[in-house]
Order: structure tokens, then C-alpha cells, then sequence
């Protein structure tokens, strides 16, 4: 098969790559040579967040993808990200190191069912977090982070009927902060719902002095035990902020990689899974299909390809554009 049918069907791009440094020093001469930029979240390997262009969660990421001046956009992420990027950037090339890098939440709402509920709130506003497909963002009205989502919502008429998918948790904790009732999809990501609240409670009875700060896609039961809830980049500035030196994380284990760097004098401690695994955290396994060598093989074959139809996009750039002229 050629390369774009192995991209295709495999969901990436088998070649050999340099090994060790020499894989990094060829990842940053082709980004070079290509007028690339290279955005990855904070969920991936540090690895590849110590050679990308900008890090971030979704928020910063939409903003620096519509900012950017390169040619080539490479994602790592998961798939609606670069989808995302797509939208924003219609007349430049967005490839992702593995296609196969989805997404729990996105795949949690089914364009056929969710058309069902529109159209049972006729006059609602549709709110979607930003993990969703490009097709559920092309249904939407605006679109939201976890930054954000309290600020979308207040901008919203208070005598105004709001649709808020596809992560509930996020709903409910938007629907506390805000005194909204909201119609709420039933999705959660499988990372944070996995936290487990009774070895967290072990884990505060073990470090008695250390603060648990939860990102708000967690159940309601852990946010409750939280003493400070906030989107990925929240929590790192609060933990870059705070005076406190002890920390239990309560999101994608990624983020330490990031916190670390920023406040390597302070203890930071993942919070742990229900399902035994062997960094005892929380890990998102789609983010950790980005690797250098898929990294290196996107940027030197430009594939996988990110493609999307207008009539998905521009609907689509409609919903996210009303969120970042909010976020501005």
C-alpha cells in the first residue's frame, strides 16, 4: 500500500526514524525546514512537550493554532485537537502523529442521538466542550473549555434553555457555579472518572499537609473532597502560586511533567486509578500514542492528514470562534 492508504488503515506512519538524540535533532531541523509549528497538550510524554512549540491545555491550544503563521500545523494530542486546528486553519496542512489517538469523551456522543436531543430542546443554546468531534461542534452554538465554561455560560441569557455536552461532570460542576439548570449530556472521560476517592482519602491520610486540587472533568464525589478545582492550566498556576509545598493531582498524570518543571522543590503526587496500572496514576492511553518516532514520520511524510468537508468545518469554526471571542 502507498503512504497515504498505510495512514489511512494503520492510523500512522510505520518508518524508521533516527534513534536517541539524533531523533531529536532531525524532529527540530524538519520543523524547520518546513515552516512547522508543533503544539502538543499537556497530557502527552514530556518528551515531545520539551520539543514542541507551545504546550498547553485546549483553550491555549485553540488560541495559538489561530495565531499561528506556520505551514504545517503538527498536532500531538488526540484527534478532535487536530480537528480543531483544521477548523481554525482551513488553508494549511494539520497532520497528527496517530490517527488512532481518539478520544473517551468525543466518542461519548453520537451525532444521531444528539440531533435527537436538539431536536427535543428546539430553543436551547448549545454549549459543547471542546472534546467533542467536529461534527457535534458543527451542531453546536458555542463552544467551551474547562477554562472557560462558567464564563460561556454566564454569557448566555439567564431566561435562555442550555444544551451542555458531552462531559456531565464539567455540566454539573458549571451548573453549581453558576446557579443554571442545564440539560446535560451524559458523558465523562475514562481518565478522570477512574480516580479513585478511596485511595485518595489513603493517600490524604497520608500526606495530611498536602492540598488535592481536581480537574472538573471528576466525578462530583472527588470535586467535593477537592480543596481547589480548575482546567489543566489552572492547576498549574495554582500550584505555581500557592505557598503550600505538597500537592495530590487529580487529573492526567501529564501535567507533572509541566509542574515539575515549574516548582521542582514541591512535592507533587498523581492521584491514584481504580484500575491497577503501572505508574499508579492516571493515565489518558489515546495521549500516549504520540511518540518522537510517530512525531518524526508526521512531520517528515506530512501524514496522517487531518481532511474536513466545509459543511462540518464552517459551522464548526462558527461555535469555536464565538468561544475565543469570549476568551480574548
Amino acid at each position: 500500500m502507498n503512504l497515504t492508504e498505510e495512514a489511512a488503515e494503520v492510523g500512522y506512519i510505520s518508518r524508521s526514524a533516527p534513534k536517541g538524540p539524533e531523533l531529536i535533532e532531525a524532529i527540530k531541523k524538519l520543523k524547520a525546514e518546513k515552516n512547522a509549528v508543533i503544539l502538543a497538550h499537556y497530557y502527552v510524554d514530556g518528551d515531545i512537550q520539551e520539543l514542541a512549540d507551545f504546550v498547553g491545555d485546549s483553550l491555549g491550544l485553540s488560541q495559538a493554532a489561530e495565531k499561528t503563521t506556520a505551514d504545517l500545523i503538527v498536532f500531538c494530542g488526540v484527534h478532535f485537537m487536530g480537528e480543531t486546528a483544521k477548523i481554525l486553519n482551513p488553508s494549511k496542512k494539520v497532520v497528527v502523529p496517530d490517527f488512532n489517538a481518539g478520544c473517551s469523551l468525543a466518542d461519548s456522543v453520537p451525532v444521531v442521538e444528539f440531533a435527537a436531543l436538539k431536536a427535543k430542546h428546539p430553543n436551547a443554546v448549545v454549549v459543547s466542550y471542546i472534546n467533542c468531534s467536529a461534527e457535534i461542534k458543527a451542531m453546536t452554538d458555542i463552544i467551551c473549555t474547562s477554562s472557560n465554561a462558567v464564563q460561556v455560560v454566564e454569557s448566555i441569557p439567564n431566561d435562555q434553555e442550555i444544551i451542555f455536552a458531552p462531559d456531565a461532570n464539567l455540566g454539573r460542576y458549571v451548573a453549581h457555579k453558576t446557579g443554571r439548570e442545564l440539560i446535560l449530556w451524559e458523558g465523562a472521560c475514562m481518565v478522570h472518572i477512574d480516580i479513585s476517592l478511596e485511595k485518595l482519602k489513603k493517600l490524604r491520610v497520608e500526606f495530611p499537609d498536602a492540598l488535592l486540587i481536581a480537574h472538573p472533568e471528576c466525578k462530583e464525589m472527588i470535586l467535593r473532597e477537592a480543596d481547589y478545582v480548575g482546567s489543566t492550566t489552572a492547576l498549574l498556576n495554582y500550584v505555581e502560586k500557592s505557598e503550600r509545598q505538597t500537592f495530590i493531582v487529580a487529573t492526567e498524570a501529564g501535567i507533572l511533567h509541566k509542574m515539575k518543571m515549574a516548582v521542582p522543590n514541591k512535592h507533587l503526587i498523581p492521584a491514584p486509578a481504580n484500575e491497577q496500572n503501572s505508574c499508579a496514576c492516571s493515565e489518558c492511553p489515546y495521549m500516549k500514542m504520540n511518540t518522537l518516532e510517530k512525531l518524526y514520520n508526521a512531520l517528515y511524510y506530512e501524514l496522517p492528514e487531518i481532511h474536513l468537508i466545509e459543511e462540518i468545518r464552517i459551522p464548526a469554526y462558527k461555535a469555536l470562534k464565538a468561544m475565543l471571542e469570549i476568551s480574548k
